[in-house]
């Protein structure tokens, strides 16, 4: 028997019957058949005996909170809470237990319908036998437990409507994990649209965000729609949300907050279905202390937040990634065959730094595919930075690496960069008049890291 000849089966706990009956009357139309409690007692009774769909719960009942269902049953299936209008903090609340989504009261019945069919999606999604699913990590490579942590939240958020943040250094992989998300959830099928919050300029951000109507400024010469319109039924990524000016944050709050943007010259409010994902590679909270963000913006884009691992505390998944990224770059560039990264120049990958994570690993790689001979990518090659050839235990880790083909006469390349990191570190200790913790930092590595390069390479 299909699926579609079963009807989704909903519960409804809500103490008040005039918005049961009108939640019910609303998910009846949609093709669903009901059930309802007034009680927490009752709601777990009911789904203790029997299996639903898709449940919505008010927050406050006569025995207790939504959130305790949540917090009990979110496992099985969506639930999505009711709260008080403007109860900013028990929304936040719910999506942290657990909970799918929440409606506000007064209950929007377009919010409701488009809530539950994204609920319905994900139980759909849910019911799909694990080898008909596809086993893709979009491109998420590499085997350390940061990453294999990384994989396993992205695969719990996308069952969640909860607002993330995406926080972690530049060319970590933030846009990746939002597009990850995304396509992981019910939500994949709409568009996913990024947008760099730091790359619009100040006097356009209400009309790209939001959208504009004919003749509401100069040279507004027809209607267009905004960001989040593009994105409905999908995903927003606002990357670099911390470049947001305060006047634009506020805008952003009420349209996160109401579910509803009003564009440039409308005199209405339109109700927007969609998913926000921020990012940055600031520190929020800081910017919260100093008063360049909007606490009240904070706390409702930062519902989850999911940090991004730098490449220097993933040292192991460098020879995976450089692999990937060369046969990546070579097809790109029409090469017919990839070039084999030499033993020296793996272990240097290995013992570096990276500042610029993977994407300076990209960059530092396409580079090496130009010079190189197009056989082999020697050490001289990738044209690293000394300073950057950091610490013992990444030297020591660059030993234990497979590797991709015969060693490097030693003896020139080894000089040449300990020559180089030799002046590095003399120039940064004479700027820091050789105090060496100030070094360190000038030099981008830790103070035992700095102490162990002076001692190897006989610096006085």
């Amino acid at each position: 028997m299909s699926t579609a000849a079963i009807p989704a089966q909903a519960l409804i706990v809500d103490d008040e019957a005039d918005i049961r009956e009108l939640v019910e009357l609303t998910l009846m139309r949609m093709g669903l058949r009901t059930q309802a409690a007034a009680s927490l007692a009752e709601a777990r009774a009911l789904l203790g005996r029997q299996e639903f769909d898709f449940c919505i719960t008010d927050m406050r009942l006569p025995d207790g909170l939504g959130l305790e269902l949540v917090r009990q049953f979110s496992g099985r299936l969506p639930i999505a809470v009711i709260t008080a209008y403007g109860n900013a903090e028990m929304a936040v609340e719910s999506l942290k237990a657990g909970a799918f989504d929440f409606v506000s009261k007064p209950v929007d019945l377009g919010v409701l319908r488009k809530l539950v069919d994204t609920a319905l999606r994900l139980r759909a999604a849910d019911a799909t036998a694990p080898s008909e699913k596809p086993a893709d990590d979009g491109g998420l490579l590499g085997n350390a437990a940061a990453i294999q942590q990384l994989r396993g939240l992205i695969g719990r958020l996308a069952r969640s409507q909860a607002p993330v943040h995406i926080a972690g250094e530049s060319g970590t992989g933030k846009e990746l994990t939002a597009r990850l998300i995304h396509n992981q959830s019910p939500r994949a099928s709409g568009p996913f649209v990024p947008v760099n919050c730091g790359a619009i300029p100040t006097e356009l951000m209400e009309s790209e965000f939001f959208g504009h109507r004919k003749g509401s400024f100069t040279g507004a010469t027809k209607d267009k729609i905004g960001l989040f319109q593009a994105a409905e039924g999908g995903t927003l990524l606002l990357d670099e949300v911390a470049d947001l000016p305060l006047h634009m944050q506020v805008k952003l709050l009420r349209a996160v907050q109401e579910r509803a943007v009003r564009p440039v010259g409308a005199e209405a409010e339109l109700p927007v279905n969609v998913r926000i994902i921020s990012a940055t590679h600031k520190n929020l909270g800081e910017l919260v202390a100093k008063g360049a963000f909007r606490q009240d913006l904070y706390y409702r884009l930062n519902v989850i937040e999911v940090r991004t691992p730098p490449l220097r505390e993933r040292r192991e998944d460098i020879p995976l990634l450089a692999t990937a990224l060369l046969q990546r770059l070579a097809r790109a560039n029409g090469l017919s065959k990839v070039p084999v990264l030499d033993r020296g120049a793996l272990d240097l990958l290995v013992a570096y730094a990276f500042p610029g994570n993977v994407r300076e690993l990209e960059n530092t790689l396409e580079r090496a595919l130009t010079l190189c001979d197009g056989e082999r990518i020697l050490g001289e090659d990738l044209q690293l930075r000394p300073c950057y050839l950091v610490d013992e235990p990444a030297a020591a880790f660059a030993a234990t690496v497979p590797r991709a083909g015969p060693a490097l006469p030693a003896t020139p390349l080894d000089s040449h960069v300990e020559e180089m990191e030799r002046q590095a570190i003399r120039e940064a200790l004479e700027k820091s008049r050789w105090n060496k913790t100030r070094a360190a930092e000038l030099l981008g590595m830790s103070f035992r890291s700095l102490r162990y390069r002076i001692k190897k390479l006989g610096i006085e």
